[in-house]
């Protein structure tokens, strides 16, 4: 248990300093970034890969075209996802990224119930339902809705839905996405180059190694994410996703000075009600589950 708490509480940390690292690659294009990152983590994933043995799944996975088809959805969604965000964050927009990731937790809910048809208990709904106000109220106070937030939600909302029923695991899963995207992100930079539009060549030598770490910045915290997620239940995993946007948030603020006050201020708000709603459920179903356990095994 205490393993699996630390794995998954430093795989949110180190995605909520993300803001930190992308920050550093400004100058960089956002797309420019995005082909390092699946190139580097390409070539990171299958050298880890190659150190523990594990390819038995990749040939049959190459064969069998439903696999295919469903990998070729998730790894254009994980796509869309990491540049919407590498995006928002070189344009200074940390702290709308993080609300993306507060409310995904509740999207991935509702998306639950309109796919899967699955029911969702009264708290659920008063948690999705504080969400969406907050959601407004954003709306309303801005002029504008957080459609950065929404698209980032919505993409990973979508891409867990269909990596749910997915036969391969974390690692595996990331790898053959990668595989699928890399000769795209390969071309793309290799076409930038020639054509002296790309600015890794350009940019200090420091910024140069950044990009080049952008594979084990990938692939650790998934790592550490599926090893502390096999080892602790989901009512405490869904309370420790909140370290992530909070990060996030905190850097937005502190560190970037991006404006928080006002209606953004109340909306984040209403949001954090339905998230300790949220939690709060999650934390006492969690509880009951155990409870009906150790009842059923006397």
């Amino acid at each position: 248990m205490q393993a699996g708490i630390l794995q998954a509480s430093m795989a949110y940390v180190i995605w909520g300093l993300f803001p930190l690292y992308f920050h550093q690659l400004q100058g960089i294009g956002a797309l420019e970034v995005l082909g390092h990152r699946i190139v580097w983590s390409l070539l990171f994933l299958v050298g880890v890969l190659g150190v523990r043995r594990q390819w038995g799944w990749l040939r049959p996975a190459l064969a069998d075209r439903r696999v295919l088809g469903r990998f070729a959805a998730t790894a254009l969604l994980i796509a869309a996802n990491w540049f919407i965000y590498i995006w928002a964050v070189s344009s200074g927009r940390v702290i709308e990224s993080s609300l993306g990731y507060f409310i995904s937790p509740l999207v991935n809910v509702l998306t639950g119930w309109l796919v899967l048809k699955e029911r969702l208990r009264p708290l659920q709904w008063l948690a999705v339902a504080l969400a969406s106000a907050g959601v407004v109220w954003l709306t309303l106070a801005q002029g504008a809705a957080p459609w950065i937030a929404l698209a980032l939600a919505a993409t990973f909302a979508s891409y867990g839905l269909l990596r749910k029923t997915a036969p391969l695991g974390a690692l595996e899963g990331l790898t053959l996405e990668t595989i699928l995207l890399g000769p795209a992100a390969l071309l793309g930079l290799l076409w930038a180059l020639a054509h002296g539009q790309a600015r890794m060549t350009e940019v200090a030598p420091v910024q140069q190694m950044l990009l080049l770490a952008a594979g084990p910045l990938t692939a650790i915290p998934l790592l550490l994410f599926a090893g502390g997620a096999r080892r602790i239940p989901l009512s405490l995993l869904g309370m420790l996703q909140y370290i992530g946007p909070t990060l996030q948030l905190a850097l937005g603020v502190w560190v970037f000075g991006e404006p928080f006050a006002g209606g953004r201020a109340q909306g984040f708000m209403i949001i954090w009600a339905a998230c300790l709603v949220f939690s709060a459920e999650l934390l006492w179903q969690g509880r009951r589950t155990a409870a009906r356990a150790a009842e059923a095994a006397r």
